[in-house]
């Protein structure tokens, strides 16, 4: 679904990322390790075509993101749900019409029966009317996993979901995102929580990957 190809990506005159290869399979669940500034986000923002890699082949849905155009880029990242750790929200309208937002930039009308599930889903159902500034920061984060999913995406890419969450609010998070791996979505979460990996690994076959020294690396069972 998603593919790296001998990938480098080069920032502020210096390497950042360097023969990066991985495949994000169907189906998979895989997190991604690594220090704070070792290219985590980075990696992220390559693979639903944030950035363009310096070297190497990004392929997205089997299409090479070099060859893509804008439409192209949009109408792939309509299958690719994007969790970011510090959360946006458009602060004056309801969680309800933040949730949705994806479908109206789409031209797509939301079903309401739909829409209702899914806040129940991720535990909003009575916030459905809440302005964003009133949830809190675990509210925010399941608010969040609701947008990425709303459109019924393919693969879900979370950028340190659960870094500004509690133990048992990232506990909470994690089980969304394990049982959309079980409804058949691809699951890549960038984390240096490894008590969170060590736990996921317990309820889904996971592989963990590690940037270290710039390329990314399988991380063995030291974990």
């Amino acid at each position: 679904m998603i593919a790296f190809d001998n990938v480098a990506y080069s920032y502020g005159g210096g390497e950042l990322l360097s023969e990066v290869s991985l495949r994000l399979a169907p189906g998979s669940f895989h997190f991604l390790t690594g220090p704070s500034g070792a290219g985590k986000s980075t990696l992220i923002k390559l693979a639903y075509a944030e950035l363009m890699p310096t070297a190497g082949r990004v392929t997205i849905f089997d299409r090479e993101v070099r060859g893509l155009s804008r439409d192209d880029i949009a109408r792939a990242r309509r299958r690719i749900g994007v969790v970011h750790q510090n959360v946006e929200f458009l602060d004056h309208l309801p969680l309800i019409t933040n949730v949705t937002l994806p479908l109206a930039v789409s031209d797509r009308a939301p079903n309401p029966q739909d829409v209702s599930d899914l806040l129940t889903w991720v535990g909003l159902q009575n916030h459905a009317d809440a302005l964003p500034p009133s949830l809190s920061g675990g509210e925010r984060q399941r608010a969040a996993v609701a947008r990425a999913v709303i459109m019924g995406p393919d693969v879900i890419l979370a950028d340190e979901p659960t870094g500004n969450l509690d133990w048992e609010m990232s506990l909470r998070l994690l089980t969304l995102l394990v049982e959309l791996n079980r409804m058949g979505k691809t699951i890549l979460i960038a984390t240096h929580d490894l008590n969170l990996i060590r736990n996921a690994k317990s309820q889904v076959a996971a592989r963990v990957l590690r940037i270290r020294n710039r390329r990314v690396q399988l991380a063995g069972a030291d974990l």
